[in-house]
């Protein structure tokens, strides 16, 4: 569900007070603007927070300062930038870039089923303010100064004291912190592909790598997904016949499927790209959702072909983000070079030590904890939810938020989705997921946010008109 808007403060309402009076005419083009006592008088507010208001309106260009004089109406005349209309284009082919512009530009009234993260009132926002207060009253060096070159070694020590517990012995020069876990793929993909390398995806998968691989101007060859993991017969078939440079996945809770990797599976992927020198890239973005860990392929391949990255934007915040890669030594040095030549340095160095501070401040077990059981309640409300509109899951996952499903026979996911947008709710089709385009029936539910009546009744709606569309048609 939407979080409600918070409270303004004063200055916000002392700045929307003059927009009001320029709005209305009361103030026009070079007129001056009250005194700042004077203003703080009427509005009954301290005089700096008229200064900070006319500062923040300054700073959007409503207002020009004069020194000595005070503050102007700038000049209203060249057409105003048409915010509202630079919303949600839903004439836009539905691509791997649709259902992210779509969730990231829509405002508070639109609800996001195919969105891929928690709802904000999810999110652990009392330790992250109390980091973020903590860190503002820290040494000027950390809220000046660019990140090190390798990022936080609280945090750099905390998770390689994670990855011993898995089994994975990485020492400190095998680890780089970065941005974000797709900046940290991005990078991966910066050092090791070329353009017209092949890399070998999930079909279905997460659609972002898609987007992101084809920025590199790679080729892509889809393998069909199972609910053990990739195809093997069709695995094994696409490296002799295409030579690929690199695989990625996501080994557990995978994106859009929910699947988890087998044992068996994870050996023959590692033997299979021994044999023609492949490299893997295993995202474990979704890792703190499963109930018990499941295999892995960084554990059982102990960082040597194997490229582990991962973030905290699931977990913790998508807005105070940082994420991370481990590697081999070799690879990580010359990654370092890479960062520092794309970001001049490494990630935020507040966001990193926020991440590091919250990960030890002793609630992070018990958010997730509470985290799994919400969800396991939510996958339950909302498989309920959609049976009733003969929506079926291709699997029940082991944890995490998504809920692969199938869609009554003759359905068009991407019809249904841009219905549905038309009524204000964002959904997640199955082909910006498919690289062969074959998941046409298929759609990606997150049941964090899917669990409502708005939702189901939108579905309904959206796929009672996408079949008269077809039968129209």
């Amino acid at each position: 569900m939407p979080s409600r808007p918070r409270p303004k403060t004063r200055t916000e309402e002392v700045a929307d007070a003059i927009r009001t009076k320029i709005a209305a005419r009361a103030l026009g083009t070079g007129d001056r603007l009250p005194s700042v006592r004077g203003f703080a008088a009427a509005m009954k507010v301290s005089p700096s927070t008229v200064v900070e208001a006319y500062d923040r309106l300054a700073a959007e260009g409503t207002i020009r300062a004069r020194p000595g004089s005070g503050f102007y109406v700038a000049d209203t005349r060249l057409p105003p930038v048409p915010l509202a209309e630079m919303g949600p284009r839903r004439d836009r082919a539905v691509d791997p870039f649709w259902v992210s512009r779509q969730s990231l530009d829509a405002d508070l009234s639109v609800e996001m089923p195919g969105c891929g993260w928690l709802p904000a009132d999810w999110m652990p926002h009392a330790a992250i303010r109390k980091s973020l207060r903590s860190l503002a009253r820290a040494d000027d060096v950390l809220l000046s100064n660019y990140g090190t070159t390798r990022g936080s070694q609280a945090l750099r020590r905390l998770l390689l004291a994670r990855f011993a517990e898995e089994g994975i012995e990485a020492g400190a020069d095998q680890l780089l912190l970065t941005g974000s876990g797709t900046q940290s793929i991005d990078l991966v993909c910066r050092f090791l592909l070329s353009p017209g390398d092949t890399v070998l995806v999930d079909d279905p998968g997460y659609f972002n790598f898609q987007a992101l691989l084809r920025a590199h101007r790679v080729e892509l060859v889809g393998v069909p997904y199972t609910r053990s993991g990739p195809d093997m017969a069709a695995f094994e078939a696409a490296l002799q016949a295409h030579k690929p440079r690199l695989y990625i996945t996501n080994s557990a809770l995978h994106n859009p499927t929910g699947t988890t990797i087998t044992a068996p599976v994870a050996h023959r992927i590692l033997q299979a790209a021994a044999v023609h020198d492949m490299m893997i890239v295993e995202d474990d973005i979704f890792a703190d959702f499963e109930p018990s860990p499941s295999p892995r392929l960084a554990v059982l391949d102990g960082l040597d072909r194997v490229i582990r990255v991962g973030s905290f934007s699931k977990t913790l915040s998508a807005s105070v983000r940082c994420g991370y890669i481990a590697a081999r030594a070799d690879w990580i040095e010359g990654l370092v070079d890479l960062q520092v030549a794309t970001s001049f340095g490494g990630p935020s160095p507040v966001a990193a030590e926020a991440m590091a501070d919250v990960l030890t401040g002793g609630s992070y077990r018990k958010h997730m904890a509470e985290l799994r059981q919400k969800l396991a309640r939510a996958q339950d409300r909302t498989g309920e939810r959609l049976a009733r509109l003969g929506i079926v899951p291709w699997t029940l996952p082991r944890g995490g938020f998504y809920l692969w499903c199938r869609l009554p026979d003759g359905l068009d996911s991407a019809e249904v989705a841009r219905h549905s947008m038309d009524l204000g709710i964002v959904l997640a089709p199955g082909n910006v997921f498919s690289p062969s385009q074959s998941a046409a029936p298929f759609m990606r539910f997150n049941v964090a946010q899917s669990d409502s009546a708005r939702v189901e009744e939108t579905l309904r709606i959206a796929m009672d008109r996408a079949a008269s569309a077809s039968t129209e048609g």
